[in-house]
This record gives C-alpha cells, sequence and structure tokens, in this order.
C-alpha cells in the first residue's frame, strides 16, 4: 500500500512542503487541502505590489504557487475549497468540514496564521490583510481614493501605509507603541521609521491607542485613547496575528501559541505529525529555546527540513534558519536578520536621514553579532546573514563592522 503524506494548509510552507517532497525523490502520494478555493497564492504581494500596482492585462500582481497544471505535473492532489476540522492522531486521519476523513502516514500541518481581528468590529470600510479576498476588498476601497487610517505600524500596517501614499491618498498611522517597529528595533532605529512616514506625507499618531472605529455619515471616525479622532474612508487594522490551531483543540498535540515541536519539526511525542510556518512552535537548537517566527522565509526552509525528515526519517535534520524577513516600505527595502531585540548594544552604517543606503548591526553582551538590518543594501544583508548562521555565529560586531565598511568605502571609490 502507498505511503501517504496529508499537507494542511496550501500557503507557502505547505506547497514548498509539497514540492520538495517530489523534488526529494518521495514517491508516495501527496495530498495538499486548504479551505481557500483559490489557487495557492503567495502572501507578501498582498500588502505590497497588489495594493499599489495597476493589474497589466486583467492579471494580479500576485504569482500563484501552484497552478493546476503544476500540481498535475508533480502528481499532487489538490483539496481546495474544505478547510481541516479536526485531527485525529490515534487514528491517523485527517477530518474535513465537508465529512470527509484523510487517512495519512504523515501529516503536516501547515495552516499558518490569521490576521488578529480587530477589536471595534467590521464597520463598513474597516479592513484586516490576510487572504486574496482581503486584498483584493482593500484595493477597491484605496482606488475609491479619500483618507485612510491604518491602526499598528508593524511590517503590514507600514506596508499599506506605503502603498496608499503611492496611490496619493491621505494616510494617518497610528500605534500605542512611541516608535514603530520598536519591539524589533527599539526606539532609537525605530525613530529613523517615523521620519520615514513622515517624509513622505504620512501623519503619524504613536503612543495613542484606539479607543473606538464606528461608521458615521460619510464614512469612519477612528477615537484615540488620547482623545483625537480621525476621519476615514478606509481603516486597515494590522495588529499582529495569532496561530490557525483551533482545529487542533481536540487533537492531543501540545498547543501553546503554535504546536509545540521538537528540533525536527515534529510535534512533540508524536514522529509523523509535522509542522511548519507560521503555526510551529519549534526548539531551535542554536538559541536552546523554543520559537514561532512568521516569516515567509522561514515557512520555506522549514518546509525544505520537514520534507527531508518525511522521507529520510533514519537521518533526521534539525531546523535552525537565521531569521530573516524583508518589506517594502516607500522607496526602502528593509532586510532584517537575526534576533535585533536581543541586542545589548548596536551601531549604525551611513546616515538614514541622508543615505538612501544603510545598515545597523546589534550585538549581544559579549560582543557577539545577533541582528542585523539593511536598507536598499543587499550585500550588507548577505554579509550579516552568513555571519549569524556560520558555525558558532561567533563574529563580532566590529568585525563585521569592517567588512561592511571596506565593502562599501570599495563600492564608492572611496
Amino acid at each position: 500500500m502507498s505511503h501517504r503524506t496529508v499537507v494542511v494548509g496550501a500557503s507557502i510552507g505547505g506547497v514548498r512542503t509539497a514540492q520538495a517532497l517530489r523534488r526529494g525523490g518521495y514517491a508516495g502520494e501527496v495530498v495538499l487541502v486548504d479551505a481557500d478555493s483559490e489557487l495557492p497564492y503567495d502572501r507578501p504581494p498582498l500588502s505590497k505590489a497588489m495594493l499599489s500596482k495597476p493589474m497589466l492585462n486583467g492579471a494580479e500582481a500576485t504569482p500563484a504557487l501552484l497552478t493546476h497544471a503544476q500540481a498535475a505535473a508533480s502528481d499532487i492532489r489538490l483539496e481546495l475549497g474544505v478547510a481541516a476540522h479536526s485531527l485525529d492522531v490515534a487514528a491517523g486521519t485527517v477530518d474535513l468540514a465537508d465529512g470527509r476523513r484523510l487517512a495519512f502516514d504523515d501529516v503536516v500541518l501547515a495552516t499558518g496564521s490569521a490576521a488578529r481581528p480587530s477589536p471595534w468590529g467590521r464597520p463598513e470600510g474597516l479592513h484586516v490583510l490576510r487572504s486574496l479576498a482581503d486584498a483584493r476588498a482593500l484595493r477597491a476601497d484605496l482606488r475609491r481614493g479619500g483618507r485612510v487610517v491604518v491602526v499598528g505600524a508593524g511590517f503590514i500596517g507600514a506596508e499599506v501605509a506605503s502603498a496608499a501614499t503611492a496611490l496619493g491618498l491621505s494616510v494617518s498611522v497610528v500605534d500605542p507603541l512611541p516608535v514603530p517597529m520598536g519591539r524589533v528595533v527599539g526606539d532609537e532605529v525605530g525613530r529613523v521609521f517615523e521620519r520615514l512616514h513622515q517624509r513622505h506625507g504620512a501623519s503619524t499618531y504613536f503612543g495613542s491607542g484606539v479607543e473606538d472605529v464606528r461608521r458615521v455619515p460619510g464614512g469612519l471616525t477612528v477615537t484615540l485613547t488620547d482623545g483625537t479622532r480621525l476621519d476615514a474612508d478606509t481603516v486597515v487594522v494590522g495588529i499582529g496575528a495569532t496561530p490557525n490551531q483551533g482545529w487542533l483543540e481536540s487533537s492531543g498535540l501540545l498547543l501553546d501559541d503554535g504546536v509545540v515541536c521538537d528540533e525536527f519539526c515534529r510535534a512533540v511525542g508524536q514522529p509523523r505529525v509535522h509542522v511548519v510556518g507560521d503555526l510551529a512552535r519549534w526548539h531551535h537548537r542554536r538559541h536552546a529555546e523554543w520559537v514561532r517566527v512568521e516569516h515567509w522565509t522561514n515557512a520555506v526552509e522549514q518546509a525544505s527540513c520537514v520534507a527531508h525528515n518525511i522521507d529520510h526519517p533514519e537521518a533526521l535534520r534539525a531546523c535552525v534558519p537565521v531569521e530573516y524577513v524583508w518589506s517594502d516600505q516607500y522607496d526602502w527595502k528593509v532586510q532584517l536578520a537575526g534576533r535585533p531585540w536581543r541586542g545589548a548594544r548596536w551601531t549604525m552604517l551611513g546616515d538614514p536621514d541622508v543615505d538612501q543606503r544603510f545598515a545597523v548591526l546589534w550585538a549581544d553582551e559579549a560582543g557577539v553579532l545577533c541582528g542585523a538590518m539593511s536598507v536598499n543594501w543587499p550585500k550588507a544583508t548577505v554579509a550579516s546573514r552568513r555571519a549569524l548562521g556560520a558555525a558558532g555565529a561567533t563574529a563580532t560586531l566590529e568585525e563585521v563592522r569592517e567588512g561592511l565598511t571596506a565593502a562599501r568605502a570599495g563600492a564608492t571609490g572611496r
């Protein structure tokens, strides 16, 4: 009887796992299940090009991850438009919302995360952004013009604000933190992003929360905790995400802000249950702690690891990626690697108020590099990620800074 792997979730982690199984020579059956009836699609463009760039010949700026033809060519069976209802680990089955039951030998949980819901309900004109349907609805409202209020100045909020200003709209950005991105890069570097918003015409309201959003004649009113009232035609709420683990409540798996996994991305105590992407809280060998990472690159790297482990259980591969995320904000390509928030000190190469290319490096208390950010300087990111991921990862901040300074001088002829 043929071995079967069921992959639940057809975002980047699930699709790449299925494809990696086939590339690695896996001969069993591969079934890819997703609640969304759309063909699998990539999510990063949803807050970037899809909002700001016009469609070309009716085509959206959201590339499909897997077409019907590609699935057929790779012998991947698609089960789209049907949600997974529950997981029976003992029986080795995934129960679907339409009443069917899929048996598995290995199962990959890749249901990702959902946008944290708006605490103020969903009046007309208020949006969250996670799915293709969300992006289409938001794009339609943005193209009607008017005033936009973005609640949350993290990656999604900043990218939506960037897209809205590119469309010539009046944009206000609100966040209860005193500076944007402060949790990731700290307050001083966060002020660099505050000035970025302001330089591009966005009004900023940092250090104030939102008390209420309500529909009024002619639009929406956003009331801040300091009493400020902002009029809006469109409101976008980007206040984080939560792992899609509700369907696993009866599974007996250990759930703690995600599915708790070992270093091989297998659910604790369940060697045939694998987890990738936002849903995985796995033991990171290098950090010696359990982590959950909500980034595209992490899902891709975990997919490769999980596919290998399914096909080669006798030679398991630990998942030890270097954290990496990128963000397009106005005219900046921001790339972050490692764990800047763990830094005890930092240094900046270049002046963000003058240069269009600069970098920030963070070091732990021992002076070892623990995080890096580059803006419009991809070579700095490559060098930093290499240093962070090297065996032992003992490169000091000074060593990396000297290398980048020399490379920068050589590139400019100084």
